[in-house]
């Protein structure tokens, strides 16, 4: 072993493991389960850099093959940086389906096409390779599904993340699969979303190993949660003295006299390193470095070191890593701390062939261009190959852009402190030249990361308009990926560099940028952006423009309650769109005023409305579109009270939605009917529906959807006269709603657990519950809900039997909810509570005598008659119950 493969011996595994005896059968264990029971089982390792994870799972595969005499089918990922929304996963795949660099795009496409038919047996491969290919940066034929949804982002993007769960349950069970992501800490927050959604619902033979700095679990304090029981969390420590000892005397062998390793260098590098294996290995560098340590010869067989221990005194030995590093950086030549700046300014990664385009900045071109007598480009590979012997850099195996190899920095310490050292002016030049390097090679366009590379670049090389262009594309690139999260932080960069210039371009993104941050629950940053949108499209008189931009903010107060304000855009929106000839913002358009009316109590019109849409888009032929009409409509006549009609359309919704493979859809269907069943007072059917729903939402993994089934469940079951087992249900759906963050979910989960918790005769539980629901429905916005917990709670203050003190509670509460009501302009909700206020004020003792209260709830009962009957509908399963049995508007 020579100095410099003395750290490479250390993780390529050809140095025995030290010290990690306890985390090895850890993860031993873990495969043999996975082997023997055919299941999936996590393990996910945190230590500090340089304290042995990776060389911790090579030992694992290393013993494997040598039990077996094969390896494991073992794929690794690594988390290189976070610019990137889904690389962690294009990484995996592309070591999965063998892509190499240079391969030609057709050929790529090919291969990956037979091998997932190969593993699929030819079931819906267009489907599976249309979505692996987004991973991939592969553009492949869309099928009629992905058509159907491709307008649709959200379902987009559950659907993706389902058939990548499927691709790799199925490769699994071909034969069992060990799937390592390195690096976790680095990844961007799109790709932890989707590998907890893996490590959360995946079955079968998988053993996924995860490596990771301790900053994961601070960014996400519940990581050891995730998967639950078949989840293990190993913390690596330092090595202790004895382990440390051990490591360094094997790493110092060549200069062992008859065996023994001089112990005064053991000693100092014990003394230096703390038990980081890293920082030992640093040590032998710096005491060849040092002159501590001679190679012999350099002809002999095998390595022998000379020791010159009068030298280990004087040497100035390194305290801390930033030591280290610089006394490693000072022992460079000037080529490489020239090719090492030149990285640096490129990043985690980079590549080889931007090192002659970067020292060529200045340069004039030959009388006669002749590749073959480029010496630069030779005297540019000698010197990667040094800094990859002196271990400053490593070749990855593949590369992200063809006919370039690409390189990390071994040391992360390192970039950062030559980034530090580069001049300003420098940099600055670097960083243009880069941008226009990466832009230029074939593969840039393919991913957001690369396009937000050249951002960023742009950016820091001054180039600010060029840069806010480069941001805003690479927002459009991760938002048709899905990657919304990501999407919206491109989008707002490139807005802030374009500032008021290009006006065209910024009305289209800020349309893409409301749109994610909407899909991301910010709805007053959504409205800023759509009203942005609406101010441009009017200084540039474009009609159809305005008209989208009316239609999401109507959407948005829609959504939170504020009708008046929805139907003032939503009507606007629809004048823009006829007059601009816009068909399908026309029909998209009547069909949410129709939900609009629906939302108002306005059943009628809703029908009259709807069914207009309904025809448009079947002019239209979009069938995904026509099946959403079909449930809307059905929505309207559940409500009505029209149930045969109802389900007529809920029934060729689901046949439309099954047959275009719709899954989100056939939830959502699926659920409706659950609701008529419910109405119905059908409960075991309403049951069978909402579990066939539910088992269609975990096969997607549309998280919000199970907690909105599982509510419905909950409701099911406390309606069914069994509160006990609607609280157990509703507790789930609260934990799931809690941790995505879904506030409206989380407060109807408790909605429907305060009236359990009454139901049982639980008063203080259900108060409690109820009011968290009404704080919660506040801070989002959601007027119409907010009412009607305001009802409800109303209702459990009645029901307290706490004096006057509660009567007084329960009548502020219940004339909230009216004023509500009556702001908002839902004069069927606003019905409702009359009834319900009314029943109050005529049920409660106090007021027996009471002449005003007892004319005023006969004023409410008329008046919720009124609007009944104007409405043609009735009071909708207002009867008299344990607690004035408040009818169940669901969510759909």
């Amino acid at each position: 072993m020579t100095k410099d493969t003395l750290s490479t011996g250390v993780r390529d595994g050809s140095i025995s493991l030290i010290g990690r005896e306890s985390e090895l059968a850890v993860l031993e264990e873990a495969l043999a389960a996975v082997a023997a029971s055919g299941t999936t089982r996590i393990v996910t390792v945190l230590g500090p850099a340089g304290i042995g994870k990776s060389r911790l799972v090579t030992e694992l595969v290393n013993r494997a093959r040598t039990r077996t005499g094969k390896a494991p089918r073992m794929f690794r990922a690594m988390g290189r940086d976070s610019a990137a929304s889904f690389a962690l996963f294009g990484r995996l795949l592309r070591a999965r389906f063998g892509l190499v660099e240079g391969m030609d795009l057709e050929v790529a496409k090919a291969q990956v096409r037979n091998q997932v038919a190969n593993v699929l047996e030819d079931r819906k491969v267009g489907d599976v390779v249309y979505y692996l290919g987004q991973f991939l940066g592969l553009p492949f034929d869309p099928s009629p599904l992905t058509r159907a949804i491709d307008d649709d982002p959200q379902e987009s993007e559950l659907l993706r993340r389902a058939v990548f769960k499927a691709f790799l349950e199925a490769d699994a069970g071909a034969s069992p699969l060990c799937i390592i992501f390195e690096d976790l800490h680095a990844v961007h927050d799109d790709s932890l979303a989707l590998l907890r959604y893996l490590l959360e619902y995946m079955q079968g033979p998988l053993l996924i190993i995860n490596t990771a700095r301790s900053e994961l679990v601070a960014r996400h304090e519940d990581w050891a949660r995730v998967g639950e029981r078949r989840h293990v969390i190993l913390d690596l420590p330092v090595l202790d003295d004895d382990a440390a000892a051990q490591l360094v005397a094997i790493l110092l062998a060549p200069c062992a006299d008859k065996g023994v390793v001089p112990p005064e260098l053991i000693e100092a590098a014990c003394s230096v390193a703390g038990g980081n294996p890293l920082m030992l290995e640093q040590m032998v560098r710096v005491y060849h470095d040092k002159g501590v340590l001679e190679e012999e010869s350099a002809l002999s067989d095998e390595p022998r070191w000379r020791v010159n221990l009068e030298r280990l005194s004087s040497a100035k030995l390194p305290l801390t890593i930033e030591d280290a590093v610089n006394t490693r950086l000072a022992a460079l030549d000037p080529d490489e701390k020239l090719l090492l700046e030149f990285a640096a300014a490129m990043g985690s990664v980079f590549w080889s062939s931007a090192f002659a385009t970067l020292r060529r900045i200045s340069s004039e071109a030959p009388d006669l261009w002749n590749p073959e007598a480029e010496l630069d480009k030779t005297r540019i590979q000698e010197t990667l190959d040094s800094l990859i012997e002196r271990d400053h850099v490593l070749r990855l195996p593949d590369s992200s852009f063809p006919g370039s190899d690409e390189y990390i920095f071994k040391h992360n310490k390192e970039r950062e402190t030559i980034q530090k050292r580069t001049p300003t002016s420098a940099s600055r030049r670097y960083h243009q030249v880069i941008a226009d390097w990466i832009d230029h090679q074939g593969v840039a366009r393919t991913s957001e990361e690369y396009v937000a590379m050249v951002a960023e670049h742009r950016e820091k090389g001054g180039e600010t308009l060029r840069a806010g262009l480069a941001y805003i594309e690479a927002g459009d690139v991760a938002r048709k990926r899905y990657a919304n999260t990501k999407a919206s932080e491109l989008y707002q960069k490139g807005l802030v560099l374009l500032g008021d210039s290009m006006t065209g371009r910024r009305i289209d993104a800020l349309h893409n940028y409301g749109d994610v941050l909407q899909l991301s629950g910010r709805v007053d940053d959504a409205l800023a952006a759509f009203r942005e949108m609406l101010t441009l499209a009017f200084r540039l008189d474009l009609g159809n423009k305005g008209g989208a931009a009316h239609n999401r903010i109507g959407r948005l107060y829609r959504d939170i309650g504020a009708l008046d304000d929805a139907a003032q855009h939503l009507r606007t929106a629809l004048d823009l769109f006829q007059r601009a000839g816009d068909e399908r913002g026309v029909a998209s358009t009547i069909d949410d005023i129709g939900k609009l009316h629906w939302l108002k109590g306005e059943y009628a019109q809703a029908l009259v409305t709807l069914r207009e849409g309904l025809a448009r888009r079947r002019k239209l032929g979009d069938r995904r579109s026509i099946a959403l009409s079909l449930n809307n409509t059905g929505l309207v006549l559940q409500d009505s009270g029209e149930f045969k009609q109802a389900l007529e359309a809920f029934e060729q919704s689901l046949t439309i939605r099954r047959d275009i493979g719709d899954l989100i859809g056939v939830v959502t269907t699926l659920n409706n009917l659950g609701t008529i069943a419910q109405d119905q007072r059908d409960f075991d059917r309403a049951l069978l529906l909402f579990e066939e729903a539910l088992d269609v939402a975990n096969q997607v993994g549309d998280r919000n959807r199970i907690a909105l089934v599982l509510t419905n469940i909950g409701e099911t079951h406390y309606r069914s006269g069994r509160p006990g087992k609607a609280i157990e249900v509703l507790k789930q759906a609260e934990e799931l709603c809690d941790e995505l963050g879904d506030k409206l979910g989380l407060a109807e989960a408790l909605r429907g657990l305060g009236k359990a918790y009454l139901l049982q005769g639980d008063l203080a539980k259900a108060r409690d519950c109820i009011g968290r629901a009404v704080d919660l429905f506040a801070s989002v916005r959601s007027k119409v809900h907010l009412g009607v917990a305001l009802r409800t709670l109303g209702e459990i203050t009645a029901a307290g039997g706490w004096g006057a003190a509660h009567t007084k509670s329960a009548r502020e509460y219940f004339a909230r909810s009216v004023a509500i009501f009556q702001q908002t302009g839902n004069e069927v909700e606003l019905a409702r509570t009359f009834k319900v206020y009314g029943r109050f004020l005529t049920s409660e003792p106090q007021f027996a005598s009471d002449e005003g209260a007892r004319r005023e709830a006969a004023e409410m009962d008329e008046h919720a008659e009124r609007i009944f009957g104007r409405l043609k509908v009735s009071s909708l399963g207002i009867e008299p119950g344990p607690f004035y049995g408040e009818p169940e508007p669901r969510p759909h």
